[in-house]
């Protein structure tokens, strides 16, 4: 079903003057206005389109690309308050209204906020700011061990950075984990690290083949720079092997397993050589 606030590829049945009609299926025909109608653009051609409401509440398409579609979250600039709410610039002609009672604070014109795109009950799309009332519960997702995810940067925390996961779940970044600067709203690809009993979501910004790589990386150059030694090995505790690598007791045995079988470094009793 086609539904408004979503893009899709519809077929011109018919050309006017102002513009052209698409096919919309049970929406029925709706106008694609000629300032958006790519050039040549024919009777039987089938175009990409985005379809809200015009200011009449009519439906209408355009090609040009929304920052977010419904059900999506976005970081969005205001660009003026009215009586009604805040109007945001979301990519298209006509800005997005975030009504007053969907505003977590009052929003301020030049100021962006993450905002997440919804359905009015007459069907006009709408954004909210309350976006903790439209995250899914932790316990509702399929999400898996180094998945690639879409993240946007959330709040930061005593132990990270939350993010939105995929528009729908928060997820975690640790801090101590994070080697590159991160901004509140950002959009950046990341990977699930792990689902936590409880379903919770802790994130990476590598991949599970980076942090190996990284992590081989490490130990090589700990071991070249001190006469091909490492007085850590697989039995050593966490501990040891956080104060003198930098990385957990996981990611070093997974590191030094791939390493042993490279037949780059040997295992020894007291620590590992490099070959």
């Amino acid at each position: 079903m086609i539904e408004i606030g979503r893009t899709y590829n519809l077929n011109v049945v018919k050309e006017t003057e102002f513009g052209f009609y698409l096919d919309a299926e049970d929406l029925g025909e709706i106008l694609l206005p000629a300032k958006h109608a790519p050039e040549n653009l024919s009777i039987d051609d089938t175009v990409e389109v985005f379809l809200y409401l015009d200011s009449e509440d009519r439906p209408i398409a355009t090609t040009q690309t929304p920052k977010a579609e419904v059900g999506e979250f976005a970081y969005l600039e205001v660009k003026d308050n009215t009586q009604i709410g805040a109007f945001l610039d979301w990519g298209l002609d006509k800005d997005v209204l975030v009504p007053f009672a969907e505003q977590h604070r009052p929003m301020t014109v030049g100021d962006s906020y993450i905002v997440f795109l919804y359905l009015d009950n007459q069907d006009r799309i709408a954004a909210t700011s309350k976006i903790d009332k439209v995250v899914l519960e932790d316990d509702q997702h399929e999400f898996r061990p180094q998945q690639t995810v879409n993240l946007i940067i959330g709040n930061s925390t005593e132990l990270g950075f939350k993010a939105i996961v995929n528009h729908s779940h928060w997820g975690l970044l640790y801090k101590d984990e994070v080697d590159q600067r991160l901004s509140f709203g950002q959009s950046i690809r990341g990977y699930i690290k792990q689902i936590r009993e409880d379903g919770k979501i802790d994130l990476s910004l590598k991949s599970g083949q980076q942090i190996r790589d990284n992590c081989s990386q490490v130990i090589q150059d700990y071991l070249r720079d001190h006469n091909g030694f490492a007085p850590v090995h697989d039995k050593s505790p966490p501990a040891q092997i956080s104060d003198l690598l930098g990385m957990s007791k996981g990611q070093f045995k997974k590191a030094i397993g791939a390493l042993y079988k490279q037949r780059v470094i040997t295992i020894e009793k007291d620590g590992i050589r490099l070959v």
